[in-house]
């Protein structure tokens, strides 16, 4: 009987006959070829090749103070002093109501005072009379103690007369309403004649000596500003730059544009007026690796290096897509620059 596996088995193809262990040899020595064939890429050192980017913004002049002045108390606008564009100083008239209401109320303040101070002093000489009449025994201890208590009761009367002459001074006082700061009147929102009461918008004033510059910015490109070695703005249409540095980040993210605020203040003493707008520039300190030396493995982003004729993929933390990342890589890493995007981590490259 012949044995069931007496000699190789044998397929045909064609007519041509070829032994089947001879096809999965060939196989396993094409598969071990690709193995060990190293991939032929082009490498070079990373200080030479990353990038210092140069970043953008639209930015605004803002004033840093912005007032609108209302009326702390009731009266008449008798008449004002400043008009919409007008410059003004600090201490400065810009409106006056009518006073004659509260001067009156302070000469009535003043007429109490000097009422309650005379019925002190009078208070004053019956006590030292009633002291010298104890002491000769014409008086008792009991009448003395209250001369010593009118004394005290019109002491403290004395006292909230001259609280309520002062309160009736600073109410005349508002009926003259001065700026707060140097600047110029944006905005008039009564005219002469018309009655006001406490709290109603009289004008408002922008700070022009102190404005800054404003700009939003998403959250990835805050620490590059704050690091930036210089930082300038540009108006728009023009060629000047101005010095900038940077004052404050609003900590709080925007909800419908996921930006940050960031303030940032004049280097020099001549600052631009507020309501320019602008573009702000600044450059990355930090090395960045170019967007197109990055690729994805997996869920990550990263790049390829040369360690000893192997690719190794380095993931970057901070990668985002289209973007080029900063680093903290090495500046002498051989990076992968070319035929990166076939390579997988381990691979043997020329």
């Amino acid at each position: 009987m012949t044995p069931l596996l007496s000699a190789p088995m044998a397929c045909t193809h064609r007519g041509f006959r070829q032994p089947v262990w001879w096809g999965l040899t060939g196989l396993m020595a094409l598969l071990t070829s690709l193995a060990v064939h190293a991939v032929e890429v082009e490498t070079a050192r990373l200080d030479t090749v990353w990038q210092f980017p140069q970043r953008t913004a639209p930015a605004q002049v803002v004033a840093r103070n912005e007032s609108r002045l209302s009326a702390e108390v009731s009266g008449t606008v008798l008449h004002w002093t400043a008009d919409v564009g007008a410059s003004v100083r600090r201490g400065d008239v810009l409106v006056q109501m009518d006073p004659q209401d509260y001067e009156l109320a302070v000469q009535r303040a003043d007429a109490a005072l000097v009422a309650a101070e005379a019925r002190l002093q009078l208070s004053r000489v019956q006590l030292e009379r009633a002291q010298a009449l104890v002491n000769q025994g014409f008086f008792s201890q009991e009448a003395l103690t209250q001369r010593e208590t009118e004394v005290t009761l019109l002491q403290a009367e004395v006292r909230a007369a001259l609280l309520q002459r002062d309160t009736a001074r600073r109410q005349l006082a508002r009926t003259t309403v001065r700026a707060p700061f140097s600047g110029t009147v944006t905005q008039r929102t009564v005219q002469l004649g018309e009655a006001v009461s406490p709290g109603t918008a009289l004008l408002t004033l922008a700070e022009t000596q102190a404005s800054e510059v404003q700009a939003s910015l998403p959250p990835v490109e805050i620490n590059g500003l704050r690091q930036a070695n210089a930082i300038t703005f540009q108006l728009t249409g023009q060629s000047d730059n101005w010095s900038l540095k940077l004052l404050r980040v609003n900590a709080a993210v925007e909800p419908g544009s996921r930006t940050q605020r960031v303030r940032l203040g004049w280097t020099t003493d001549t600052p631009l007026p507020p309501g320019s707008s602008g573009v702000l520039t600044w450059s990355e300190p930090t090395p960045h690796i170019p967007t197109s030396l990055i690729v994805r493995r997996g869920s990550a982003l990263g790049v390829f290096l040369n360690e000893g004729g192997t690719a190794r993929f380095t993931p970057l933390p901070d990668a985002q897509e289209g973007r080029a990342t900063r680093t903290t890589l090495p500046g002498d890493s051989l990076i992968v620059i070319r035929g990166q995007a076939a390579l997988n981590d381990g691979q043997r490259i020329d």
